[in-house]
């Protein structure tokens, strides 16, 4: 079997897990669930991307739920915990002492300002590229902002997603 066959004939609650450990938003779960039977790993990973595209910014909110702190080692042994402690491997790895507290400190000016965790694609940047994203997003207006965390929300699922399909056997 295939992983788009393995993906197409996950029972509905085991798949629903799976999707919500991808993005903890529940809508983009249902509307990636809801188009099952895929023909190919690109339909799955296009349906992917509508769903993520069309969340609502509660929905968005309840997606970074999931998320830690950049810089800060997601908890647990869940595999979103796993993908987290992943995605931000090569940042935990770069950048000094003084880095990682200017990291700090604008992960707390972002949160002052827009009330919520700060979110960027982290796989493959270093800890000095995320501080410079940081700062600079931190200027950004409310609109501005969100339509920039919905995509770096939406450009995490894909990947997760990817690697789930990547998984099945």
């Amino acid at each position: 079997m295939d992983r788009v066959e393995a993906f197409n004939s996950l029972p509905a609650g085991q798949l629903e897990a799976e999707l919500l450990a991808v993005c903890a938003a529940p809508a983009w779960g249902r509307a990636v669930a809801a188009l099952r039977p895929y023909p190919s790993k690109e339909a799955v990973l296009a349906a992917a991307d509508a769903g993520a595209r069309s969340l609502s910014w509660p929905e968005v909110l309840q997606g970074l739920s999931a998320h830690p702190r950049i810089g800060e080692r997601a908890q647990g042994d869940s595999k979103e915990a796993a993908w987290s402690r992943r995605e931000q491997s090569t940042a935990a790895s770069t950048g000094d002492d003084e880095t990682k507290a200017a990291l700090t400190a604008a992960n707390h000016a972002y949160e002052d300002k827009f009330g919520h965790v700060f979110l960027i694609f982290a796989s493959g940047r270093t800890q000095e590229e995320i501080l410079a994203a940081a700062r600079e997003r931190i200027g950004n207006d409310e609109a501005t902002e969100r339509a920039v965390v919905t995509d770096e929300l939406r450009k995490i699922a894909l990947l997760r997603l990817e690697r789930l399909l990547d998984a099945l056997e």
